[in-house]
């Protein structure tokens, strides 16, 4: 077992609790759709490479009706970066030891109306502690108002805190959620935020919101889209666009490639994988 300072322990808690409010709103969505689906959790523990404990965490999936494939995980591990790996880590260059826990979670829907989404938060140590995350919608298809009304609960969530917080987390989002060698970016963004090293308490409750922010809009545009009628073609787009989504996580995402350079669970690092999606 990892021994958690009060701060690690807040942040650990927090993040537990909202995939617990996640997941039952998602199934509450299964359960208006006439639907039974639950989610199944896998706990997994981690080895550090020094061979101690170095903590674990829980998949969740879902496999529905209205989400085709939805995971929700959360982990708190520790240890040691192995190799130039450190370097690449905010506070890790001089000090290969860190500490995470985090909640991270994407969701593929069975109706391409329906936008995909994304969404962690975390807490890093290492020499420096901050918090990370955001979230960002990807629909396949499009649709104004959906991307309108998730960009605004977003930014009241920046606004309560900063007047300058939504600008520059959704440019950074529009940077980093983008596929060079596609030229085109993954969805219609959203908000990421990174190393705020600041007053604990102060990028606690502003990661907490944006949490807050995420369960308030996307069931409400699940609900809005779900039982919209779709034909061959659009499902056909839906699943082209996948790939795409697949192509970024695989080669450019920094949550990925954390997970599989601290010894995560494989199962976990990749269910943010769709269930099906096509190449042409």
């Amino acid at each position: 077992m990892i021994e958690l300072d009060p701060q690690q322990a807040a942040a650990r808690t927090w993040f537990e609790s909202l995939r617990d409010r996640i997941c039952a709103e998602f199934e509450a969505i299964e359960r208006e759709a006439g639907s039974d689906a639950s989610f199944e959790y896998t706990p997994w523990d981690r080895i550090d490479p020094s061979g101690e404990p170095g903590g674990g965490g829980v998949r969740g999936v879902m496999k529905g009706k209205v989400f085709e494939k939805v995971g929700v995980n959360v982990s708190t591990v520790g240890g040691t970066f192995e190799g130039d790996f450190a370097k690449s880590i905010h506070g890790a260059g001089e000090d290969p030891r860190f500490f995470a826990t985090g909640i991270s979670l994407v969701a593929h829907m069975t109706n391409p109306h329906v936008p995909a989404v994304h969404m962690n938060c975390r807490f890093l140590n290492t020499t420096k502690r901050w918090f990370g995350g955001g979230g960002d919608l990807n629909p396949p298809l499009p649709i104004e108002e959906d991307t309108a009304d998730f960009h605004a609960t977003m930014k009241a969530a920046c606004d309560a805190h900063d007047p300058a917080h939504y600008e520059q987390f959704r440019e950074w989002a529009e940077t980093y959620f983008y596929i060079p060698h596609r030229k085109v970016s993954r969805g219609v963004g959203g908000i990421f935020f990174d190393h705020l090293d600041g007053d604990f308490e102060t990028d606690f409750a502003f990661t907490r919101d944006v949490g807050e922010a995420f369960l308030d809009a996307y069931p409400r545009i699940v609900r809005r889209r779900m039982d919209t009628p779709f034909d061959a073609a659009q499902e056909a787009q839906m699943l082209e666009w996948r790939g795409r989504y697949a192509e970024f996580n695989l080669v450019y995402d920094r949550g990925t490639l954390f997970g599989l350079k601290t010894g995560g669970n494989i199962d976990a690092i990749l269910m943010s994988l769709p269930p099906r999606a096509t190449w042409s």
